[in-house]
């Protein structure tokens, strides 16, 4: 069974002192919003709300980010993620893209 790993904004974790600092680790992912997301979001900046299309993509861009990111400090042989930052770009032409980078530091930290 895989054991859960915490992750965390804070640089410390209550009840659960670091024993081992293993290093920086980091998740990147990069989505493409297309045509049919971007007509969708025309027509709620036109009449008002909420675009979910674009909410869906930044959730599951996000979600990656972390997913990478703690694999990586899955195989340093972590059981946790401290200080937790997500920075949020956009990129390519026209800004048409979206990249997600969560970066923080892999620990080992006391059960």
């Amino acid at each position: 069974m895989e054991r859960k790993m915490i992750v965390t904004t804070t640089s410390v974790i209550e009840g659960h002192p670091v024993v081992k600092y293993l290093g920086i680790v980091t998740g990147e992912t990069i989505f493409g919003a297309n045509v049919f997301k971007d007509i969708a979001a025309s027509f709620t900046d036109f009449f008002g709300g909420r675009s979910t299309s674009y909410e869906n993509t930044l959730t599951e861009a996000r979600e990656n980010a972390i997913r990478e990111m703690v694999e990586a400090a899955r195989s340093m042989g972590a059981n946790a993620v401290i200080g937790v930052d997500l920075d949020y770009e956009t990129v390519g032409q026209n800004g048409s893209m979206l990249m997600v980078n969560a970066s923080g530091t892999a620990v080992v930290v006391e059960s």
